[in-house]
């Protein structure tokens, strides 16, 4: 059901870019178009990005980072509110909307939290006028940009604990898991539940004698999911189990459990005293061939489409994970790198090609492991704290292609990094057949914001120009006021 709400505007801003016609963001292969979107412009001219934030402070905050030809990056506050009454745990942003003559694109944002609610939003996908940019700085420490196209929607109530998980596979589904162990699938038109998929609550299992937990009160829900490019396969891992479930989603039923072997659990850290459960899932290609990547508290393991462990990620660092996902880095190849966020503020990318597989270098290890192919961040670019969530954007210049890798860290900082596609081939290629070799620092960090709040989770997207014959919010602002006006005479 959809809980209407005042209406709340909520304030853009940003320089006006003048970038060249983008091409409509397509679903990543973790289901959700937040993580890597791609943009077509050309090198000499400006670009957007539209951050948004959530955080343990219960604030959703949007921010345009304007990235000059020249390198220099100017940020600039677009909305900051209290979304929720208690922390954000996952936002997701949709795919454009489709061009209409005389009406802007639009891109639905979802904020979910652990008071239940999933709070949805309508943002323009076109970055506002500066024409009132100078009269509202003067009041505020920071620029600010109000663009009254940005509205809230409604408020979800079918789940019945924290949200955990967000993702827009398409722009008419919206699909959200919950502690409550289900997964549901709304439809973006009217907002109405289509489907529920229950998944099983876990035994308990290795409770301790005294343990106060109230009857039902041992942990449970879904941690993950991940979506099938093809949409008909979804990949759960939930709560005190040690296996992974997949789902039909043209049935809505379980389609079979993969067990994680005792074996593998020991080799990526987690013990018997450890829950073995899956936390992260995320699906990529690597070799031309589908796979996906199972996160565990400090390792990953990359899986076949056999569901056969194929390698492991963290092999030579053993630090905390927070994020994973999959960036194309050659679209013709379909060639691909799995990135992991650390606790120690670097993000890792690995190779988990055939050929880039290093064998088991002791006998009591069986799993292959990933090569480390270059890093982001870390004590060279000044990031020691974790870094909880990241977001990419691709933007095709010509015949090149640049990443810009935006992070969000619990120290409240925003950091963008922009890397060279081509930098990341050659790494790729100079690392072949060699054995342990230490990570060449990639990218070069072009700005730092501070939202001063506990970051969660971060989204991001490309914006595009405004098209010919749609109105600018301050002309439009101008007409109203002149017809309230003429109300009054």
């Amino acid at each position: 059901m959809v809980a209407k709400r005042k209406r709340v505007e909520v304030a853009e801003a940003t320089p006006t870019t003048k970038t060249a016609p983008a091409k409509k963001a397509k679903a990543t292969s973790n289901g959700s178009a937040s993580k890597e979107t791609t943009l077509s412009t050309a090198p000499t001219e400006e670009l957007t990005i539209q951050i948004v934030t959530g955080s343990y402070d219960r604030v959703l905050h949007g921010i345009n980072a304007t990235i000059k030809p020249e390198g220099k990056v100017d940020f600039a506050d677009t909305f900051l509110f209290s979304a929720h009454t208690s922390a954000i745990r996952c936002i997701a942003l949709s795919p454009l909307s489709a061009p209409v003559p005389g009406q802007g694109q639009k891109v639905l944002l979802a904020s979910g939290s652990t008071d239940e609610r999933i709070n949805l939003y309508n943002l323009s996908a076109h970055p506002p006028s500066r024409k009132n940019q100078e009269l509202l700085s003067a009041v505020s420490a920071r620029p600010i940009l109000e663009n009254p196209k940005n509205r809230e929607v409604g408020t979800l109530l079918h789940h019945s604990s924290s949200i955990t998980k967000l993702a827009f596979p398409t722009r008419s589904k919206l699909l959200s898991s919950s502690e409550d162990s289900t997964i549901a699938v709304a439809r973006t038109r009217d907002w109405s539940v289509l489907s529920t998929i229950k998944a099983p609550i876990a035994q308990p299992s290795g409770r301790p004698s005294g343990d106060t937990a109230p009857f039902g009160g041992t942990p449970s829900g879904v941690n993950d999911f991940a979506i099938h490019p093809s949409m008909k396969l979804m990949i759960s891992v939930s709560k005190g189990e040690r296996c992974m479930r997949l789902w039909n989603l043209v049935t809505g039923k379980k389609a079979g459990v993969l067990n994680f072997s005792r074996s593998m659990l020991q080799e990526v850290g987690e013990g018997r005293v450890s829950t073995g459960e899956g936390r992260r899932v995320v699906w990529g290609k690597a070799d031309g061939e589908d796979e996906f990547a199972v996160g565990f508290d400090r390792d990953v393991i990359a899986f076949g489409m056999d569901s056969v462990p194929k390698c492991r990620i963290m092999s030579d660092t053993r630090t905390k994970i927070h994020d994973l996902s999959y960036v194309t880095i050659d679209g013709e190849t379909e060639s691909s790198l799995l990135t992991v966020s650390t606790e120690d503020g670097r993000i890792l990318l690995f190779s988990t090609a055939s050929d880039d597989l290093q064998k088991p270098d002791s006998e009591d290890k069986t799993l292959s492991s990933a090569r480390l192919v270059a890093q982001i961040g870390g004590k060279e670019d000044g990031v020691s704290g974790r870094i909880k969530d990241t977001a990419f954007v691709q933007v095709k210049e010509n015949d090149s292609t640049t990443l810009f890798v935006i992070a969000g860290s619990s120290d409240g900082k925003v950091r963008l990094w922009r890397v060279s596609a081509e930098e990341l081939k050659t790494s790729k290629g100079k690392g072949k057949g060699k054995g342990k070799t230490e990570a060449k620092q990639a990218g070069k960090l072009l700005g730092t914001y501070n939202t001063n709040n506990r970051i969660t989770c971060v989204a991001a997207f490309a914006m595009i120009p405004r098209p010919e014959g749609v109105e600018s919010e301050d002309e439009e602002a101008e007409d109203s006021d002149e017809d309230d006006e003429d109300d009054e005479e």
